[in-house]
């Protein structure tokens, strides 16, 4: 039996000199749907350009705090110092506004002030600097000077990549696959959402975030992963790496609108998942081939949405691949991690990559080239952070200019 869903279907038309800019947009459970068209509004004038204030860092560097090792969040302070955490060397360097390098915060272990490969850096409302490492499911609180003020951990399942939310929350990225269970231990399936949100004294205090059913699991996991930013509302936008997607929700998690736009390469399932299991045991896993969508995201204080994204696919010589690896300790945790990049690491430029620029109702405004590979991105103020974290191991910063 089919269920036909009621949509509202509006064209929006915009003229400009000689330019025509239009996006469809529907209603779809009542939800705002954007389909975009090619260019965006601004067309072939972007209304902000990019100016580069400096390079931090750069894994060939001979200054042992300049040599960072897979660098993966940026964080700026009120007095306009930089915070960069540097993952792999579990550690943390605070630069001035001007660059220069002035401490390190942090290193590697499983006790206070360590962390073993932390992925997430924020300041909360009273302004500590918040470092999270995911294999230890451990947020730990450092003052500016880098003195170690608490440690929460969070329960349940392992979740990544942690922002500062609401009211004292602590918002992550959920887990969105679960390996086979044996007959009769479905109920064991942890729920699969894309957010999940903790309180102060790291209990689970909401999940939300639908999954798209993709035909299989391994699939579906794969298709569903995302990055995400938070804007200065609390309201959260989700781009998926390997979907035609971007989503923005509330601060109280309702999704309020999605949106896509056009792609120069076809964003179908190239080939599917295979997974053999027994007794409810993998045996062997093949991962689905898909084209990469989108890099990162990142949110400025117009609540604008900075998409970093594919204007082509990477050519063989360009892909590289990371493998990381986990040792287990007494009673299952993590006691130890590494993290290797294979591939031409040597190579630090591409015209492969862009900027999208979505206004805060998901209408795609339009486009900025880039000239260099980035892994995540991250804006503070009136600054974007673009890292390139596996390759030159370097921090871009820029600034956000007004037209």
């Amino acid at each position: 039996m089919k269920h036909w869903m009621p949509r509202i279907l509006f064209i929006v038309l915009a003229f400009g000199g000689l330019e025509l800019w239009a996006q469809k947009i529907e209603a779809v459970d009542g939800v705002r749907v954007v389909h975009n068209e090619k260019g965006g509004q601004w067309g072939k004038t972007p209304k902000v350009a990019l100016e580069l204030v400096r390079k931090i860092g750069d894994v060939d560097s001979d200054e042992v705090n300049l040599s960072f090792n897979q660098p993966g969040d940026v964080a700026v302070d009120p007095k306009g110092n930089i915070y960069i955490l540097d993952s792999a060397n579990a550690r943390i360097q605070k630069f001035g506004a001007d660059g220069k390098y002035l401490a390190s915060i942090g290193r590697k272990g499983q006790g206070p002030g360590e962390t073993m490969m932390p992925d997430s850096l924020d300041f909360d409302a009273a302004g500590r600097l918040i470092v999270y490492d995911p294999f230890q499911l451990r947020i730990q609180a450092f003052t500016g000077d880098g003195k170690e003020t608490k440690i929460t951990t969070l329960q349940g399942m392992r979740v990544t990549n942690l922002r500062c939310w609401t009211a004292g929350t602590y918002l992550t990225k959920g887990m969105v696959f679960a390996m086979p269970q044996r007959k009769g231990e479905e109920a064991k399936q942890p729920k699969l959402t894309l957010f999940k949100a903790y309180g102060p004294d790291g209990k689970l205090s909401r999940e939300f975030g639908a999954l798209v059913d993709l035909g299989d699991s391994m699939t579906s996991s794969m298709g569903n992963g995302i990055a995400y930013a938070v804007d200065g509302q609390g309201g959260v936008a989700a781009v998926f790496i390997f979907q035609n997607r971007l989503e923005k929700y509330s601060a109280d998690g309702k999704l309020l609108w999605r949106a896509d736009r056009p792609m120069n390469f076809s964003t179908e399932l190239k080939k599917k998942a295979k997974m053999d299991t027994s007794e409810g045991k993998v045996v062997s896993m093949t991962a689905p081939e898909m084209n990469t969508c989108a890099v990162a995201v990142a949110v400025d204080k117009k609540e604008r949405i900075w998409v970093v994204t594919y204007g082509r696919q990477l050519k063989k010589e360009e892909q590289i691949q990371q493998m990381m690896t986990a040792w287990s300790g007494p009673g299952g945790s993590i006691s130890s991690v590494k993290s290797e990049v294979k591939g031409n690491t040597d190579l630090r430029k591409t015209d492969a990559l862009k900027l999208e620029v979505f206004a805060p109702d998901g209408i795609l405004l339009g486009e900025i080239s880039l000239a260099h590979f980035v892994d995540h991105a991250r804006i503070c103020g009136d600054y974007l952070f673009l890292i390139d974290a596996s390759r030159g191991a370097t921090v871009y910063q820029y600034k956000i200019v007004e037209k």
